[in-house]
């Protein structure tokens, strides 16, 4: 028998009174995930009252691993007493058990970094802060597969947030709330069996892999947001040196896209894409896609482009407000454009939609420098990899790359070790009831 808190306690009682599963949501009371939780997904209790569950070994797999941690069943949330690289041996770690709550902030110093693999989330009630993932060609031949995203969310994946990670180097996207295209018979129900109410906040997405393992050739990709998947919300996170997708909805996707820095794009920053020859026998529907209040800059790969770009055969409704978009030299580029010559319609909303739960929309003029100073995993310690990366972007350099060696590999942090004092933190939030020790400056 798992601990249940009063909270939990009385969504079991509900639901038994109500004869069926009910929403946390319903009972916690409008508790937030942590302080500071934004978007459709921002009340789920994650693992909240569950387990604690220590991470005590680097082994990709066995007792006191990530991987079996995150197979547990019933609520629980994953500390880890120990810090350093998880080398996935060219494996995904999937999340198929929900109620869970991965506290990335926890380990001691440097944190904890997933290589060679990837993490995909295919259950409801998951919160995910602070781990860098970064897949990488793991010594496999060009076109070679299989291709990773960092992390990605499949069919049946609700009231998700991933914030505060590092997502680099991925073969397919470094970070996509993926689903099932068709799942049901209506439209109604393919919004409803989509992956949804998910939030990406505060991430760096960066460097995404060009000619590598991917089967298909060029990947380099920043997020996939898949057809129908629906209220997502994706706000002041990093995305930097990845050729396309910074983010893509496919047809009929919607959400909105809030606050974010988006630097040396290649072919195409924001954009919208319904694929006739993925809906075929099946009525387009149309897609919806926020974009305020972000800042793109051009670097040394970005090719002639606009901020929004539509291609493919679907209609999509868009507002868009506040959205600085400048050259290398900081000259003004076009707001919008098309890559599609299909007769779509880019219906423009004369008023923006709400904003989702906890959004405090910045100007545009202040994203770079909030984006900078609190993006990617443990921003007060921050890894040798993520500071550079950051400070690239800062100093208008950097690269799209093909292969992690291009940037000096995988990470070889060694081992450190500390003991969970759940007294510590609040078991709630998984905030720190102290000051985290700050890392070394940002060079």
């Amino acid at each position: 028998m798992y601990p249940f808190t009063s909270l939990l306690a009385r969504v079991l009682l509900l639901s038994l009174a109500l004869g069926g599963p009910v929403s946390p949501v319903l009972a916690a009371d409008q508790a937030l995930a942590f302080p500071g939780a934004q978007g459709w997904a921002a009340h789920t209790p994650g693992g909240r009252g569950g387990q604690i569950l220590r991470v005590t070994t680097l082994a990709a797999d066995g007792p006191g691993s990530f991987a079996q941690a995150v197979r547990t069943k019933g609520p629980r949330t994953v500390v880890f007493e120990v810090g350093g690289v998880i080398d996935l041996g060219v494996e995904e770690v999937r999340i198929d058990e929900p109620y869970l709550t991965i506290a990335g902030q926890t380990a001691p110093q440097p944190g904890i970094t997933l290589i060679r693999g990837g993490l995909v989330i295919a259950a409801h009630d998951v919160v995910v802060r602070h781990i860098r993932v970064r897949p990488g060609e793991a010594g496999r031949a060009k076109r070679e597969g299989p291709d990773f995203d960092a992390i990605t969310t499949l069919r049946g994946a609700r009231d998700v947030i991933v914030d505060h990670c590092s997502l680099t180097w991925a073969s397919d996207e470094n970070l996509s709330a993926s689903s099932t295209r068709f799942a049901g018979e209506t439209p109604e129900e393919w919004l409803r069996n989509a992956s949804r109410r998910i939030t990406f906040s505060n991430n760096i997405i960066a460097e995404g892999l060009a000619d590598s393992v991917h089967p298909k050739g060029e990947h380099s990709k920043g997020s996939l947001i898949h057809d129908h998947v629906n209220d997502v919300l994706i706000v002041g996170n990093l995305y930097a040196h990845n050729f396309e997708r910074n983010p893509l909805f496919k047809g009929g996707a919607r959400g909105q896209v809030l606050n974010n820095l988006i630097y040396n794009p290649g072919q195409k920053a924001a954009h919208y894409n319904l694929i006739a020859e993925e809906w075929l026998g099946h009525t387009y529907q149309t897609g919806q896609m926020i974009l305020r209040g972000n800042v793109m800059r051009a670097g040394p790969d970005t090719r002639e482009l606009a901020f929004f770009m539509i291609g493919g055969s679907g209609d999509m409704e868009l507002y868009a407000e506040d959205n600085l978009v400048v050259d290398t030299i900081g000259e003004a580029l076009p707001q919008t454009g098309r890559y599609t010559t299909a007769p779509v319609d880019l219906v423009e909303l004369e008023a923006a939609p709400e904003l989702p739960f906890g959004v405090e929309l910045l100007p545009s003029a202040q994203v770079q420098d909030a984006v900078i100073a609190g993006a990617g995993a443990r921003p007060w310690d921050r890894d040798d990899i993520d500071r550079r990366i950051v400070a690239d972007v800062v100093e208008a350099r950097g690269a799209i790359i093909d292969s992690e060696q291009e940037v000096g590999g995988y990470p070889d942090h060694p081992e450190t070790r500390q003991a969970f004092v759940p007294e510590d933190w609040d078991l709630d939030t998984m905030e720190p009831r102290k000051p985290l020790p700050r890392g070394e400056p940002l060079r």
